[in-house]
């Protein structure tokens, strides 16, 4: 809990901070969606495109999961949890990946 005038000044710079930087990544997203001389790899869209753009995404999330959320100030068992969440959804894609060149399907 905040305590003082001083806390709360301090929390609100830090939500101004990253509001800021939400902003910003979010023009850079769009640039690097929009701009030909920003394209990664091939022309139009490519995995390089879609791999930065998640890069951006990532990171925009885990500042508001770290401080819009105050994930920065929890005990381990949080960041446990989360980790398994994020395993778990990793298999998931693999396993969709996969049924792609599964061979049966492509018999079909």
């Amino acid at each position: 809990m905040v305590d003082s005038a001083e806390e709360i000044e301090k929390h609100k710079k830090a939500y101004w901070a990253v509001g800021i930087a939400l902003l910003v990544f979010t023009g850079i997203t769009v640039a690097v969606a929009s701009f030909n001389f920003l394209d990664f790899g091939e022309p139009g869209v490519s995995a390089m495109d879609v791999a930065v753009g998640l890069a951006i995404a990532t990171f925009k999330s885990t500042l508001v999961a770290l401080i819009f959320m105050h994930l920065n100030h929890e005990k381990g068992l949080i960041y446990k949890i989360l980790l398994f969440t994020c395993y778990f959804a990793f298999g998931m894609v693999i396993l969709m990946v996969y049924s792609l060149w599964n061979p049966i399907h492509a018999a079909f």
